[in-house]
């Protein structure tokens, strides 16, 4: 339904204010108090609410949003306790939810937006919203704005519609008028939308808008700059098992039982998130709707026609990231997927970003989709990363240093420079695949004689000389809205973020490998090595590095750590049996997992079982219970396989099981 041109709150609906106060909270839900801006300054309200607390992994097992809104923030836990019970978002009669920066960070599960939408909510107040989130509110025609925005409304005055959308590129604002995606690419397909022309002349382009450009499908220009409204054409992208389902649902809903998808065989469905669900006693529950997840994926996927990638005897053939950039994702390549961090094939010197359900669902069926061309941030490397650091230490120093003033807040990261000779394929993809805790748009490496022999390595039959041709590299003189910035890949120590955020990190020690200075010695009971960021062939690599050197040292794995290491797919896993590692690992008391996300997503082996348990771990986020409710600290593989040994939080260094 399109909205009104002036916004007023409804006299019988309400405002919730997400505080740092539970206590607050509580009693806004229970009817007892209701708050203004003016009982509150922006430091109460909640920074960085995670899609994950919206919407935890459990309620994403339904794929109907109005079944999802009845546990809306089931992840906000208090005292071991729900702060938002059943329905209670719903039965609050709200209209409007306030928070502060950065709404709706980590995942792109699309849940989130759903389960305030259809609890009653049609405005989301925020400084700032994590780029997937505030694309998700868009194309599901919530409107988003600021405290002052709110003030205006809460006094009893209205608000041009115009006002909410004036900062957002003009095919944008067209979505917001029209109430959404689905009613803006109907409108659009029934000749009822002008779409505006661009006056965008020549001039040097970063490598985003070099890939952009070439995708146009209205305006042959063949340049483009941030701000641009346009619609582009999309090489690929891929579903999951956890967002497929809604999407069969949603294009059906849509277009009806018999809707067509342009090009499947760009496309493809993967199981891999929930391939250890049957196992994990707190999922028991669940299971009959986990199964009509599947049913309907594979459902979709022999309806669809795009790529199976789906479980077959019981093994997943990879993480839909992994795989993708081993068997799909090409230089220059547009890619988008159901998943935050489909930004992992930029290290294929590619642009892709996650989307929504809807988004996904729209561009499935078109063929195309709308994009405000993005800024650019550039890091340039340097220099040569020591044998005790590996990128995953240098994507914590970037969130440390840069994610957390918003410097790569919806840019694009892109990475050039000499240092990234130094740095293999896998390296460059864990580069790439954590620009979504950045709150980045997505990333882009640029490609060189490594990436090319990568690709041709992983596919034979392809063309190196297209493939070169479609490459791209930034010009001399391309604008960063977020400056260029050299990192030094010598002077990068190992890293460790605190638990509840990747952007709390800290240096090690550089003399005795301790994080005491910061943290204090902090024994570990689990110490988990996977993930489509930690579950490469090389990540695999730095694991046995270190076990090999422990047991040459006579150690294992002592009996009060439980260490594990879950390949990122069967490639990987193949590779790891070739060169021996399974027996090294054997002897060292390591657990070895089959493909797929796991604990990642606190969905297989390696998940915490207590508050009191601490892992340490090389995934890529440490929300609050994304992966149990014990205390969750980052790191690179080399740290986590380092601390199982040594027992507690350890950086590595070479030869110290010799000492």
């Amino acid at each position: 339904m399109k909205p009104d041109s002036v916004i007023r709150l409804d006299a019988d609906k309400r405002v919730l204010f997400l505080t740092r106060d539970p206590e607050l909270i509580r009693r806004q839900l229970a009817g007892e108090i209701e708050l203004s801006l003016d009982d509150l300054s922006p430091q109460d309200l909640l920074d960085d609410i995670n899609t994950d607390v919206m919407t935890p992994a459990w309620v994403c097992f339904n794929h109907r949003p109005e079944d999802i809104a009845r546990d809306a923030y089931a992840g906000l836990i208090v005292d071991g306790k729900r702060l938002f019970e059943r329905d209670a978002l719903k039965n609050g009669g709200f209209e409007v939810i306030v928070s502060g920066l950065r709404k709706g960070v980590g995942s792109s599960r699309e849940t989130a937006v759903q389960a305030e939408k259809w609890s009653g909510i049609r405005i989301a107040i925020a400084p700032s919203f994590a780029p997937i989130h505030a694309r998700n509110n868009i194309n599901q025609g919530v409107l988003m704005g600021g405290y002052e925005i709110l003030r205006r409304l809460q006094s009893g005055g209205g608000v041009e519609l115009a006002e909410f959308y004036r900062d957002y590129d003009p095919i944008t604002q067209e979505v917001v008028r029209q109430g959404g995606l689905f009613p803006f690419a109907k409108a659009l397909a029934e000749g009822e939308i002008e779409l505006p022309k661009r006056s965008t002349g020549h001039g040097p382009m970063t490598m985003s808008e070099k890939i952009l450009a070439r995708h146009l499908l209205t305006d042959g220009s063949g340049y483009v700059q941030p701000g641009d409204a346009v619609l582009v054409e999309v090489d690929g992208g891929y579903s999951h098992d956890f967002t497929s389902a809604q999407v069969h649902y949603f294009l059906q809903q849509e277009y009806g039982e018999g809707y067509k998808v342009r090009n499947p065989e760009k496309f493809a469905a993967f199981e891999d998130h929930l391939v250890y669900a049957d196992g994990v006693e707190k999922f028991q529950p669940f299971l009959p709707r986990i199964a009509t997840m599947r049913q309907l994926q594979r459902q979709f996927q022999a309806h669809s026609g795009v790529g199976d990638f789906l479980v077959e005897d019981g093994v997943s053939p990879g993480i839909c990231h992994e795989v993708a950039r081993e068997q799909l994702v090409e230089p220059g390549d547009f890619i988008q997927a159901t998943d935050s961090h489909t930004c992992m094939g930029g290290a294929n010197n590619a642009l892709a970003w996650g989307v929504g359900s809807t988004e996904y669902a729209n561009l499935l069926y078109s063929g195309f989709t709308q994009v405000e061309v993005p800024e650019s941030i550039r890091f340039r490397l340097v220099g040569q990363l020591g044998e005790d650091v590996t990128a995953k230490d240098v994507m914590l120093h970037i969130l440390l240093h840069f994610a957390r003033p918003q410097t790569t807040l919806n840019r694009v990261m892109e990475f050039t420079g000499p240092g990234l000779a130094g740095l293999s394929m896998d390296e460059r993809a864990t580069l790439a695949n954590m620009a979504t805790e950045c709150s980045a748009r997505g990333a882009v490496v640029a490609a060189d004689e490594e990436t090319f022999r990568w690709l041709k390595k992983y596919r034979p039959a392809i063309d190196l000389e297209v493939l070169k041709q479609r490459a791209v590299a930034p010009d001399p003189g391309a604008s960063y809205a977020g400056g260029e910035h050299t990192l030094d890949l010598s002077s990068m120590r190992p890293m460790v973020a605190h638990p509840g955020d990747p952007d709390h990190g800290m240096p090690s020690d550089p003399t005795n490998g301790a994080f005491v200075a910061e943290i204090g010695e902090v024994p570990v009971d689990i110490a988990y090595g996977g993930s489509c960021t930690a579950g490469k062939i090389d990540d695999l690599g730095f694991y046995h590095r270190v076990a090999k050197e422990a047991v040459e040292a006579g150690l294992r794995v002592p009996e009060t750590v439980r260490f594990l290491i879950q390949f990122g797919s069967k490639t990987v896993e193949d590779h790891a049996r070739r060169e021996g590692y399974l027996e090294t690992f054997e002897e060292a008391g390591v657990q070895l997992i089959q493909p797929g996300c796991g604990a990642c997503i606190g969905c297989g082996p390696g998940v915490s079982r207590g508050p009191d348990e601490v892992t340490v771990s090389a995934i890529n986020r440490n929300y609050k219970g994304r992966s149990g409710p014990g205390r969750l600290y980052l790191a690179s593989p080399l740290t986590v396989a380092a601390s199982a040994f040594t027992g507690k939080i350890t950086a590595y260094r070479p030869g110290m099981f010799q000492l």
